[in-house]
């Protein structure tokens, strides 16, 4: 359902820009959100948009990162500004709950994940 693509290596203070293509339509989707797993480490959120335009951000990258949605491509974009070692992950994309009409579907879609590596 979801397909990340954008990740690589950059340097610190560069920027990357990741894409997450999904086989939903992005306009049925109630929050679609960008979370990581660095090495070692526990997934976290990193941004997340809800249906009613909503968006809140992990501390550690506000001011830094941006998500928005493009319905029409059906595409959610992570903005990455600023990079630092410490963004260096896994990033994956995530679908929660999806509306037809006045139902609401309690979906959990996750992407295969895209790798991003910051170097110092």
């Amino acid at each position: 359902h979801l397909v990340e693509s954008g990740g690589g290596l950059v340097q610190a203070v560069g920027s990357l820009i990741l894409s997450c293509a999904s086989s939903v339509s992005i306009f049925s989707v109630g929050t679609i959100a960008w979370s990581r797993q660095p090495p070692g480490k526990h997934r976290e959120l990193v941004a997340a948009s809800t249906r009613d335009g909503s968006t809140n951000y992990a501390d550690s990258v506000k001011g830094r990162f941006t998500i928005s949605r493009d319905n029409a491509k059906n595409t959610v974009l992570l903005q990455m500004d600023s990079l630092k070692p410490e963004d260096t992950a896994v990033y994956y994309c995530n679908v929660n709950g999806i509306y037809s009409g006045t139902l609401y579907y309690p979906v959990d879609y996750w992407g295969q994940g895209t790798q991003v590596t910051v170097s110092s």
